[in-house]
């Protein structure tokens, strides 16, 4: 262990089920269900994420000298480089080059799963100073002879305090839309300036004239014969994009059994059959939009399932935003605007650190001068409009 936590010890478990979801839960709070045991669990006892996708627990707990847990990390031990939307293909091509083997790495993160959120979790009272994870973690891929630590999607104050242990700082972008206290989906296209509020008027009209009858799912309303219809987007939408089908049918189902009050699956039926649907899960400040599929060819279905609904959803909820992941400069139209995400990373090989923090570097300066003129292009009023 780092210095000054003599008494603290850190273990590393081959499943989530090693850990009690009482003990993991009270690390990880309630604010944000992807890193929930539930969901976690999920991923792992439906087979989404395990050695065979290359996704390998390594669960990391900081304990007392009781063995009491203080504080966790959702980690796996990685083979390759999908699945996390933080790309280091680059990196790893360096150092093979190099002679050297990037390949296991350790990952902080919730697989298959962009969304921004805490991943050094930690009890309320734990008192533990900011960044002791991290330099166990650190400490932890030294001792294992592995090549780096990767933290995902991470919070900024984790972002900031990895930084000042050493860590390798990076910036993402995705869209989200932010609640300004709106009532209804009038209110905030009241926001807009009057040719955006035109044009989504417009989508949404069309959307709605088209016949399809929309429904959001959650706890007890939600039936395998939703999960079967879904699963059969999700598959369809992965094929069309030439990827990979990460998440199993049965994980599905586990996400519907144990954390069914956090899903809204937003369905659009024609003829009572489900045509399309958006999978997002809710947590306590944000409604986190994930996969989308649909089955056929209506005008503005995309955005009237995965952007509007939402957003009506999470103004009748109270919620202070909606997270619609990366990518899509198209998102900004419809009131989803560029935010920054953060991941950090230790690498071990000295000289690729220094290439990769000079990579980081430029990367930082170009990603904020992008957001800065994507927020040019807000559909939102400005002053005299």
């Amino acid at each position: 262990m780092p210095d000054g936590s003599a008494a603290l010890s850190l273990t590393l478990h081959g499943a989530i089920a090693e850990i009690a979801p009482a003990d993991w839960d009270a690390c990880a709070g309630d604010g944000n269900p992807f890193v929930c045991h539930a969901f976690l669990s999920a991923l792992e006892d439906s087979g989404s994420a395990n050695a065979r996708t290359g996704w390998l627990p390594r669960h990391a707990a900081l304990r007392d000298a009781a063995g009491g847990v203080l504080a966790v990390a959702p980690m796996y031990a990685k083979s390759h480089s999908y699945g996390e939307y933080v790309f280091d293909h680059g990196w790893a091509n360096a150092l093979e080059r190099a002679g050297g083997d990037y390949y296991p790495k350790l990952q902080v993160a919730v697989p298959f799963s962009p969304v921004p959120g805490p991943r050094l979790l930690a009890r309320p009272n734990a008192g533990l100073a900011p960044g002791t994870m991290g330099a166990a973690l650190a400490q932890a891929c030294r001792e294992m002879g592995l090549s780096s630590v990767h933290a995902t999607f991470c919070t900024e104050a984790e972002w900031a305090a990895l930084g000042e242990a050493g860590w390798l700082q990076r910036l993402g972008m995705q869209f989200h839309w932010q609640n300004e206290g709106y009532t209804s989906f009038d209110d905030f296209l009241a926001a807009l300036s009057s040719r955006k509020r035109k044009v989504l008027r417009r989508e949404r009209r069309d959307a709605n004239a088209a016949g399809l009858v929309f429904h959001a799912l959650s706890g007890a309303d939600l039936r395998e014969r939703h999960w079967d219809a879904f699963y059969r987007f999700y598959t369809s939408t992965v094929d069309r994009k030439w990827g990979s089908a990460y998440l199993t049918r049965q994980f599905f189902s586990l996400l519907g059994e144990r954390l069914g009050d956090r899903v809204v699956l937003m369905l659009a039926e024609n003829a009572g059959k489900p045509v399309a649907g958006a999978l997002n899960l809710a947590g306590a400040e944000a409604l986190y939009g994930r996969n989308w599929g649909c089955r056929g060819d209506w005008p503005f279905l995309h955005f009237e399932l995965c952007y509007y609904r939402a957003i009506e959803w999470a103004i009748a909820h109270g919620l202070s935003r909606v997270e619609a992941g990366a990518q899509g400069r198209h998102k900004i139209q419809r009131g989803y605007l560029p935010k920054p995400t953060y991941s950090a990373h230790w690498i071990a090989h000295a000289g690729l650190r220094r290439a990769v923090a000079g990579f980081l570097d430029e990367e930082r300066s170009q990603m904020v001068a992008e957001m800065a003129a994507l927020a040019e292009e807000s559909p939102f009023r400005q002053d005299g409009e």
